[in-house]
């Protein structure tokens, strides 16, 4: 064998004697994974805390402090921009841990979690129009807080769990005027009166209702229903007399139903080709 095999046989059997002499990972107790999460927690290095959550979770499963810690990985995920995780762990410790006074929480956290999982971070503090994009999981938030306001009425949370239901019914109101003025603006007025009637029907105490009143009467009007046209027209006049389509005078002037010239690939496609 010449020297430079030797010396490579040498060198291979050293790397594997390294290797077999590195140290496998400890199991720790219990109380140094915590303490090592909440150090991080109130740090606020949310993803280190996740990490030394999750190896306490996997060591020490049934432990002294893995309920404490299912809710620590909870907030953790919130607070570390990751929502569906967070309401993935909100919904394990609710599953495990249904009778724990703790468990409005879990079910405000959720909540939480699924308002944001639809906004990005952009949307969160630069000015976007969050009326235009699909609510997403809004409905499963909303869901999530009217199950804690209904089962937990005295917790702590269920007050911004109301306030944050009435932004949700808001923001869904309006999402469904912006769908309607979209059909609008594609001349398919049955569609785009569906859309306002049901902001009226399903969202009567939101800010949407006399713009949705608005749209109606002026829908009935291009679609020659003038009867419902002016049981609508009553309605808007009675409850929102100062209105922007009622003139001084109450009379109706909505302009927001303007016809186009379009071609019919225009009008098969929604505008979507042109």
């Amino acid at each position: 064998m010449s020297i430079i095999n030797r010396s490579l046989c040498i060198l291979a059997f050293a790397l594997l004697g390294a290797c077999a002499s590195t140290p496998e990972p400890q199991d720790l107790p219990e109380k140094v994974y915590y303490d090592n999460a909440k150090k991080a927690l109130d740090n606020a290095n949310f993803l280190e805390a996740i990490q030394h959550l999750e190896l306490l979770d996997a060591h020490h499963p049934f432990g002294r402090y893995a309920e404490q810690a299912q809710l620590d990985m909870m907030y953790a995920r919130y607070r570390a921009l990751q929502p569906e995780a967070a309401a993935a762990a909100a919904e394990r410790f609710i599953r495990l841990h249904p009778q724990s006074p703790h468990v409005d929480y879990a079910y405000y956290i959720k909540g939480l979690a699924n308002y944001y999982a639809d906004i990005t971070l952009g949307a969160r503090y630069l000015p976007v129009d969050l009326d235009t994009r699909d609510p997403g999981q809004a409905r499963e938030a909303f869901n999530d807080f009217k199950q804690l306001v209904t089962r937990f009425p005295a917790s702590p949370y269920a007050a911004d769990a109301e306030r944050r239901m009435v932004a949700i019914k808001n923001r869904l109101a309006a999402y469904e005027l912006a769908a309607a003025r979209y059909y609008i603006k594609r001349e398919a007025y049955v569609a785009a009166l569906e859309r306002a009637r049901y902001v009226v029907e399903r969202f009567p105490e939101t800010p949407s209702v006399p713009d949705a009143l608005a749209l109606m009467v002026e829908l009935y009007q291009v679609l020659e229903l003038e009867p419902q046209a002016q049981n609508t027209l009553a309605v808007l006049t009675h409850s929102y007399p100062d209105h922007r389509s009622l003139d001084k005078q109450g009379r109706f002037i909505g302009q927001e139903v303007v016809r186009q010239n379009r071609s019919l690939r225009n009008v098969i496609t929604f505008g979507l080709l042109d």
